[in-house]
């Protein structure tokens, strides 16, 4: 049975590094491996390539990833969040429809004053508008 007096305090300290260092290789290797399906640059040999690299000798085949396209992985994940953003604006703005029952009042007012609808059509307008 193990103890915590069988295991110093500096031993925790290194497990702790040791755990965080293979944490952070999975991590990177994800990253890499992301980046690389989702490049439109690349062949399917190029990311079959870069795959097998990455995978068979992992420090040098990551090394080498990371010297090549670093800073080719920023742009394109910068690319990819205006992208992302970009889409999701639009959407809200196509499922919020116009600018709200104000806009579609201010509207009717001003065709009633023009003369282009009566009292009642105006009244109407107004009352399904704020429903």
């Amino acid at each position: 049975m193990i103890l915590a007096t069988d295991y110093p305090f500096l031993d925790i300290v290194g497990t702790m590094l040791v755990f965080f260092v293979w944490i952070m290789w999975f991590w990177l290797l994800i990253i890499i491996l992301m980046d690389v399906f989702s490049r439109d640059d690349l062949s399917g040999w190029g990311k079959a390539g870069w795959t097998l690299l990455v995978l068979i000798i992992p420090i040098i085949g990551v090394l080498i990833y990371l010297i090549a396209h670093g800073s080719d992985m920023g742009e394109r994940r910068a690319n990819q969040v205006r992208r992302m953003q970009k889409a999701q604006d639009d959407h809200i703005r196509s499922v919020a429809g116009g600018d709200g029952p104000a806009t579609e009042i201010a509207n009717a007012k001003q065709l009633l004053d023009s003369g282009a609808i009566t009292e009642a059509e105006f009244n109407s307008i107004k009352a399904r508008a704020l429903a």
